[in-house]
């Protein structure tokens, strides 16, 4: 499947379109996709993480088959299947508002997400080489948080005819992109994989015991991935049910005059204008290379969290809900590159790919054993909900704070 397309763009300009388009369709979907689910669908809280878990374990049992793909055949033909199925999935749940849909809608989501997931940065690291690639990436995440934002407020303007509107739009859109993708992207760098590092169950099961072997052996290393099982185990429920706590805790529709959608996209405007001064301020105090400082940031934004899944679980009132999910999604936002820094710098380079692999697996499975019993807990009351999650990521704290003391910056 290497070919020439008929339109072909160069690399670098292909990938900022490709980012902005996806950072205006990313947003334009799932600033009302949850919203949708309850208000339209009607799918209660154990509903809602069902999907998500739906979603996870399609993600974890495709990633090695659709790796073939990428691997053997081609890493654009990959991706243009994912962008493609992507678009189906959202079509799939703005057109057919029933819960049976919404699930299958998620599970040809991750289907989709398995294609594109390493395939296209490999594609892009082929075509431009890695130093040029790693420019383009911080440029494309500059490119689709531009296009984030056009889409919360396109989501904004279509949600106030319909909550589906923006979803099936959004379908639409993706499945444009992949045929405008399949008339534009070149493909002049890819060689198949050698046999030995295709992606491969035997492969993957080599890769998990590996990496165990190296964690056994190292009980610092350990610690540091019984924290991240704790960070997927918690997250499911968060993602999946803040939004049905504000609708159906705190009658947020019966509130305000406004739509909810409107609401949300404002709500989502505030908090990314926030994260990126928040970003830079975490940039500045922060030195990367120093560990100590990197480890002090992770625990207090975990402990952040806590403690924002409390005040958001037990807030009495509107205005406190609000300032707790500030509080939670600044912390975890900004945790996010700072936990893989830390990691990075507790793990020997040789076996490093190998360890990460296995870090990711483990966040992987803790999503899917955490989140039904949360949804669980949440159809019964989205508050106690809220308080188990806190829970479940509470020893992350202490688990923080022990490694903290025991590790030390690499000589």
């Amino acid at each position: 499947m290497n070919w020439t397309p008929r339109f072909p763009l160069p690399a670098y300009r292909l990938h900022l379109a490709r980012s902005a388009a996806l950072g205006f369709v990313g947003s334009l979907v799932w600033t009302a996709m949850l919203v949708y689910q309850v208000q339209v669908v009607g799918m209660d809280p154990l509903q809602l993480v069902l999907a998500g878990t739906a979603m996870e374990v399609s993600i974890f049992l495709c990633e090695v088959p659709t790796g073939v793909v990428a691997d053997v055949v081609s890493r654009r033909l990959s991706a243009l299947i994912g962008y493609a199925l992507l678009g189906v999935s959202y079509l799939i749940q703005g057109l057919v508002p029933v819960f049976p849909a919404i699930v299958l809608g998620n599970i040809v989501w991750g289907i989709g997400h398995t294609f594109t997931s390493g395939a296209y940065e490999a594609w892009l690291v082929d075509e431009l080489g890695q130093g040029q690639a790693a420019q383009a990436f911080m440029r494309g995440a500059q490119a689709e948080r531009v296009g984030g934002i056009a889409g919360i407020v396109a989501c904004a303007l279509l949600g106030r005819l319909s909550l589906a509107l923006p979803i099936a739009a959004g379908g639409a859109l993706m499945i444009v992109l992949a045929a405008a993708l399949a008339l534009t992207m070149p493909e002049r760098g890819f060689a198949p994989a050698p046999r030995g590092e295709r992606s491969t169950w035997r492969h993957l099961a080599a890769t998990l015991r590996e990496g165990l072997a190296v964690i056994r052996s190292q009980p610092a290393l350990m610690n540091l991935l019984l924290i991240g099982l704790f960070y997927g185990l918690f997250s499911e429920g968060w993602d999946r049910l803040w939004q049905a706590h504000l609708l159906n805790t705190f009658q947020l529709a019966e509130r305000f005059a406004l739509p909810v959608i409107v609401l949300f996209a404002a709500l989502s405007l505030f908090t990314m204008a926030l994260g990126i001064g928040a970003a830079e301020i975490v940039r500045r105090r922060v030195r990367e290379g120093q560990p100590q400082e990197v480890s002090r940031a992770v625990l207090l934004l975990t402990a952040l969290m806590v403690a924002g899944l409390v005040a958001y679980g037990l807030a009495p009132e509107l205005g406190v809900a609000l300032a707790a999910f500030v509080v939670f999604t600044q912390a975890r936002g900004l945790l996010r590159p700072l936990w893989q820094v830390w990691l990075n710098q507790h793990i020997s380079p040789t076996v490093r790919a190998t360890v990460l692999s296995v870090a990711s697996q483990i966040d992987a499975i803790g999503e899917i054993v955490g989140g039904p019993p949360i949804g669980a807990v949440g159809r019964a009351s989205l508050r106690a909900a809220f308080l188990a999650s806190a829970g479940i990521l509470a020893p992350a704290v202490v688990l923080l704070r022990r490694a903290e003391r025991r590790l030390r910056p690499p000589a």
